[in-house]
């Protein structure tokens, strides 16, 4: 929400600066009448006609007068304007209102308000305020809609002042403006077997000493004010001295979402491209895992994260994973493709993490899919989501060509432990995170059977 205000120019730079503001304010309408006074005030020179000499000086004083009388009429207006919901996503809308009011004790006017928009979000809004009393106030809304994600600046608002005979109009702005947030679509997704579950149940999971700094399950020795439940009598007899036992809890489930973003391993754009689906995916894998107790971090392929985040990610569950959301959809809302060719920095940046991996990929080279299938390596379990751009850009009943590569990546990736689902052109993501679901369920089953 923001707020300004504004009043008559002549205020501040003088009665000369504020009438020669109105004068290069004149309309279509008063130039046109000031030009035809003057050249009808020359003929009645020239011809010797008294008569037409006080019509062309009628229609010159006309648009002068008006523009005097703009121009010295005391305006202090004040205007806000508000968001509901500053951040949206995208697809959807959001309605603004604006409110202005007359802070002053003379009426206005004509009003014609006006506020900047980028032509992403719609039209220019446009509206007409009839006269505000004294102390009075009008509102109007209007709303905003894209479909492509990113930050779009609203404002400034802008006023339009008026004669009564469209001889004369000034403009004044607002100083203030606000940004609309459009991120990406966020699906709902079904708790998946291979997400395990929060806080110490899932895949990845060690149980950790409640002591910080401490990984190592050995007792300690007895401080003063230590519960004597906590007593431990075998190690008190080893030692020769009072020993007690480390609280122990479980660690918060990890999560990491790999996003790709070269610029290379996509094609076509726009919000129904391939690049979209990805960062949509990822936007809807990282919510699902806060709202269900994980701590996420968010990985490129330049090994960027989200600005503000901690070594272990964001925590999941309460309070915080709402504000957590909301860093991450505003960093997914602006990111953007990478000029990166390979994935060696967020090799580097996940080397010696655990807990799940989930990447969305684009197109893969044979030496890029060996890297990825390396990042697999880890404790927790990985699950890809491959898109092939060629898959997206050509017709649908079209079949894919014979010794398709994209479907050796896939292999590649199957081979290294991953999960990896391909993604077709306008693919359902719940469908496809079912799908990797059942698919992760099959393959530990097997295993389990093997190792029997």
């Amino acid at each position: 929400m923001s707020a300004a205000g504004w009043e008559r120019a002549a205020d501040e730079r003088g009665e000369a600066g504020g009438f020669r503001t109105a004068l290069a304010g004149l309309t279509t309408r008063g130039r046109s009448f000031l030009a035809a006074g003057i050249a009808a005030a020359i003929c009645a020179y020239v011809l010797g006609q008294s008569e037409l000499l006080r019509v062309g000086l009628l229609l010159a004083v006309l648009p002068l007068t008006c523009a005097t009388v703009l121009c010295r009429t005391r305006h202090r207006v004040t205007g806000t304007r508000t968001l509901d919901p500053a951040r949206v996503p995208a697809g959807g809308e959001a309605r603004v209102r604006l409110r202005m009011d007359n802070v002053s004790r003379l009426p206005t006017g004509l009003l014609m308000l006006q506020d900047r928009v980028p032509y992403v979000l719609g039209p220019r809004p446009r509206f007409v305020l009839d006269r505000v009393e004294p102390g009075g106030r009008r509102e109007v809304s209007y709303r905003v809609r894209s479909d492509l994600r990113g930050r779009y600046p609203l404002g400034p608002l802008q006023l339009r002042l008026t004669d009564p005979f469209g001889m004369c109009e000034l403009t004044r702005s607002f100083a203030e403006s606000d940004t609309l947030t459009v991120i990406p679509r966020v699906v709902p997704l079904a708790p998946a077997r291979f997400a395990g579950e929060a806080r110490g149940y899932g895949e990845g999971h060690r149980r950790a000493p409640a002591l910080a700094g401490e990984d190592d399950m050995i007792p300690r020795g007895y401080r003063y004010g230590d519960d004597l439940r906590r007593v431990h009598w075998r190690s008190t007899a080893r030692y020769g001295e009072l020993m007690v036992r480390r609280e122990e809890q479980p660690r918060r489930a990890r999560c990491t979402v790999l996003l790709d973003t070269r610029g290379g391993a996509y094609e076509g754009a726009g919000p129904d491209s391939a690049f979209e689906w990805a960062v949509s995916g990822a936007a809807s894998a990282l919510v699902h895992l806060l709202e269900r107790g994980f701590s996420v971090r968010l990985l490129t392929d330049t090994g960027s994260a989200v600005p503000g985040e901690s070594a272990e990610g964001f925590a999941g569950g309460g309070q915080d994973a709402a504000e957590a959301a909301g860093l991450i959809l505003d960093t997914l809302a602006v990111i953007g493709h990478s000029s990166g060719e390979d994935f060696s920095r967020a090799h580097e940046a996940l080397r010696g993490g655990e807990g799940l991996l989930i990447a969305f990929l684009g197109d893969l080279d044979e030496e890029q899919a060996t890297t990825v299938a390396g990042m697999g390596r880890r404790g927790g379990g990985a699950v890809a989501f491959v898109l092939d751009p060629a898959a997206w850009t050509r017709d649908p009943s079209e079949p894919p060509p014979p010794g398709d590569p994209h479907a050796e990546r896939l292999r590649l990736l199957r081979d290294a432990g991953w999960t990896a689902c391909a993604v077709p052109r306008g693919a359902a993501l719940d469908e496809l995170w079912q799908q990797a679901d059942r698919e992760r369920s099959g393959l530990a089953a097997v295993a389990r059977e093997a190792r029997a």
